[in-house]
């Protein structure tokens, strides 16, 4: 392992080198991460399959076969010793998004367990849930899944001791501090609170993913009449 501005760069395998900075839950690290990720994605050297972010970390996936693995590791190490403390989002991509949520009821039948958590009312939670902005920090789990933070401290209810075997899409959950929405059906679980008519994920559309690292979320509620509304509208 090699530490390089307060980052730590590693070699995993003969195909990967992951850089790593602070092992935390927080935007400006993370706004650093990813423009480290972009910086990559523009050099476009032979070799280079992939570049992955999360939270706190990038990893870079590579042919050995095809790669300059000292060239490569050289430019990383630039890359990332001049990379900025404060970093603008809005040049690697970030956007400001509205959500709809329908909460509660047959969409959200977590919310009344969120409220006992919490101590207050169901109709506090969702005030207290749309009232926040979030952060998309990173894609995973399935296609499109996005990991948001940070969810309010009182509302920020573990995951389900029991996973459901069938969450369905567009299911919007907590999990501790972080917030997120089901692309697709799927076993989960994280406290189920609404569900937004919007698809994360489409393999139809010219871009597949409705959310971006770096991106800005905001809920807002909405009826299930206007959900149902909405649904038929996006089909």
């Amino acid at each position: 392992m090699q530490r390089i501005a307060g980052w730590a760069l590693s070699r995993v395998g003969d195909a990967e080198i992951v850089v790593e900075c602070e092992q935390r839950i927080d935007a400006d690290l993370n706004a650093r991460v990813l423009a480290v990720a972009g910086a990559i994605r523009q050099w476009r050297r032979p070799g280079v399959r992939d570049v992955v972010e999360s939270y706190c970390a990038v990893t870079m996936h590579f042919d050995p076969l095809k790669t300059d693995i000292t060239a490569l590791l050289s430019q990383l190490e630039a890359e990332v010793a001049r990379a900025p403390a404060v970093v603008d989002d809005a040049r690697w991509g970030g956007r400001h998004l509205t959500v709809p949520v329908s909460y509660g009821g047959l969409y959200g039948p977590d919310l009344g367990a969120v409220a006992t958590f919490a101590s207050c009312s169901e109709a506090e939670v969702i005030v207290r849930h749309s009232a926040q902005s979030y952060r998309v920090y990173m894609l995973g789990f399935l296609p499109g899944f996005a990991y948001m933070g940070s969810v309010p401290p009182d509302l920020a209810m573990p995951r389900r001791k029991t996973p459901r075997l069938d969450v369905p899409a567009g299911s919007v959950g907590i999990a501790g501090q972080q917030t997120g929405v089901y692309p697709l059906a799927a076993p989960g679980g994280w406290q189920i609170i609404g569900r937004t008519p919007l698809v994360p994920f489409d393999l139809g559309r010219a871009e597949p993913f409705l959310f971006r690292p770096g991106d800005t979320i905001r809920f807002a509620p909405v009826s299930p009449e206007r959900f149902e509304d909405l649904a038929v509208a996006v089909q």
